[in-house]
């Protein structure tokens, strides 16, 4: 599972010209789920972004994390994070889960996210065109791999 967590101070997602979801304050994050994530590869990402302190203090500091600084999540499935590009131009995409599988894993992420930050999670609606703005903070962006934990 990969995530790309940004920093934001506001993020949108829009679907056929309605805003489907927005925050203020927050992390945008991009997840991308591949065919050997499970349940415990989103219980590990969700603690991390909980935990993530990315927000300043009073001192101006990155010392606070999400639930410190009161601020929202907002999740949107991206398959393309697992492109292989190793041949050609044309990415390939294979290592992605397909939906039957990534749905519920999706699905699973955003409740045990719920649950470690103590409010809900907005989303994009999966396998969906959405048209994703933000104003990234900072800019702080911290990509984190379930499979590459460092």
């Amino acid at each position: 599972m990969r995530a790309v967590i940004q920093r934001v101070s506001s993020a949108s997602v829009t679907i056929d010209s309605v805003v489907k979801s927005a925050i203020g304050t927050g992390f945008m994050v991009l997840l991308g789920i591949e065919t050997e994530d499970t349940q415990e590869d989103a219980e590990w990402l969700c603690g991390k972004i909980a935990q993530l302190r990315v927000f300043a203090d009073e001192a101006g500091l990155m010392n606070r994390d999400l639930r410190d600084a009161g601020g929202d999540v907002l999740v949107v499935s991206q398959f393309t994070l697992h492109a292989s590009y190793k041949k050609g131009n044309r990415p390939s995409f294979i290592r992605a889960a397909r939906p039957e599988q990534a749905i519920p894993l999706y699905e699973y992420f955003i409740a045990t996210l719920n649950e470690r930050i103590g409010k809900p999670v907005l989303t994009g609606s999966f396998g969906a065109d959405m048209k994703v703005a933000l104003v990234n903070d900072g800019p702080v962006t911290i990509i984190m791999d379930t499979k590459n934990k460092e």
